[in-house]
């Protein structure tokens, strides 16, 4: 008899500290796995699919048995490394311009990320987190000159045919609160939750109700079929399972799902030391992103030893699912530059932490929610929207493992299916000229 089994070829490797987790006190993970366990389902992968699909399973189903498998430490991995924005009107890395989809599309969208933002607003308010770690703030964004403040004009047009609300700011409006007259304007829209992301999924995981069992340091080596079930292999420990979902994003194909399906994109970000917030005025607490798709996303944070900036920006194209020292260096550069250039008055500031995160893009944009072998979901293509994406990714496979068809899922239903990317050395040559043809055409947004 054929076993259906899959084996990891490589384990998550993590490029830099995160600044967020660094932020944070040392995490104390939660025991390992270690021996043989028993789930009804089991979860691989403890980011924001993950940690959605764990969420979305009790509140179907409260007694069923479900554990979840994290490589590492919560709040190291890709989740802890986002930027915080779930953001809920359409915005993805990879598409042509913002609001670019026909209204029906756009709505379907729209719909996908405010539940979303509810599933992860309403943990906060159950457990009472403070806007440190989840804020319905809104968000900002800005452009550099012609070509952004263009943008965002046809963009708020469409947000007014849609009847979504939104403000556009002139560069005064916009120089009161970033409090550095090197924009020139901004459009703000207030539907956007920010969060601390390490933090947020910190909390997330240890408020996982029982019977949750959530494992930490516990990479799954393997998996195979087993009778009806699935038997889940760590290093130390294995569990047997009736479903399992995959929510590790672009690492399922290190066991070899997906074949050219998902695109490997890291994005690259920087902290600041902190500073003393009388030298740059404005308000303490914003974030925003690029006017054009992939330019520099922004964020100040306040905090008891001073304000810090984050600068996100430069993409590569990476399908060995490694990033090297060289390129996290070279990313540096670039941030150190946007920030000089847009905060003058900081002159001298220092970043404190680099990283690099991982993203999945799909060739057409759209989500993989499958059922590859039966009982096994596995969520993957978060498209550069990952907070928003990845966690409308678990609700979803957590539904489609229990039988469940929500509107959500059912709006799933109505997308394309990922289309193949090219094969090799074709997929490669082509993505990192895509990448730098589109990071040329954003020039210092």
């Amino acid at each position: 008899m054929t076993t259906t089994r899959f084996v990891a070829k490589a384990l998550p490797r993590q490029p830099g500290v995160s600044g967020w987790a660094a932020m944070l006190p040392p995490r104390q993970p939660q025991a390992g796995l270690e021996g043989k366990a028993l789930a009804d389902v089991v979860i691989i992968g403890a980011g924001f699919a993950g940690l959605a699909a764990a969420r979305r399973l009790s509140q179907l189903d409260p007694a069923l048995r479900v554990a979840v498998l994290e490589a590492g430490v919560i709040g190291e991995g890709p989740a802890g490394r986002n930027s915080g924005f779930i953001i809920d009107l359409p915005h993805e890395v990879s598409a042509e311009s913002l609001g670019s989809d026909s209204t029906e599309h756009a709505r379907r969208d729209i719909f996908k990320n405010r539940t979303a933002i509810a599933l992860a607003q309403g943990m906060s308010e159950e457990h009472g987190w403070g806007p440190e770690v989840f804020n319905a703030a809104g968000r900002y964004s800005i452009a550099r000159g012609a070509a952004g403040d263009h943008h965002l004009r046809d963009y708020a047009a469409q947000l007014t045919r849609l009847g979504e609300a939104h403000r556009l700011l002139d560069a005064g409006e916009t120089a009161a609160f970033t409090g550095s007259t090197a924009f020139s304007s901004a459009l703000f829209t207030p539907g956007t939750a920010m969060i601390q992301p390490a933090d947020f999924v910190r909390r997330m995981a240890d408020a996982l109700p029982a019977p949750i069992r959530v494992y930490e340091n516990s990479p799954v080596t393997a998996f195979a079929r087993e009778g009806s079930g699935w038997r889940i292999e760590t290093p130390k420990g294995q569990i047997a399972a009736g479903r399992v979902i995959l929510a590790v994003n672009g690492h399922a194909t290190s066991f070899g799902l997906l074949p050219r399906r998902l695109m490997h994109v890291f994005t690259y970000a920087s902290l600041s030391q902190p500073f003393d917030p009388a030298r740059l005025g404005g308000l303490r607490d914003w974030a925003a992103t690029p006017a054009l798709p992939m330019g520099t996303t922004l964020r100040r944070l306040s905090g008891p030893e001073g304000d810090r900036l984050l600068v996100r920006s430069r993409y590569t194209y990476n399908p060995t699912l490694t990033v090297s020292d060289g390129a996290l260096a070279r990313a540096g550069r670039l941030h150190d530059r946007k920030l000089a250039s847009r905060f003058p008055m900081l002159k001298g500031l220092a970043m404190q932490h680099r990283w690099a995160g991982a993203m999945a893009l799909t060739w057409n944009s759209v989500p993989v929610v499958d059922e590859p072998e039966p009982g096994l979901w596995v969520a993957a293509g978060c498209n550069g929207v990952g907070a928003t994406n990845a966690t409308a990714n678990g609700i979803v496979a957590a539904e489609r493992a229990l039988g469940h068809l929500s509107q959500l899922g059912r709006n799933f239903q109505l997308a394309a299916a990922a289309h193949p990317i090219p094969p090799e050395p074709i997929a490669t040559i082509g993505g990192k000229a895509t990448l730098a043809w589109k990071e040329w055409r954003a020039g210092d947004e």
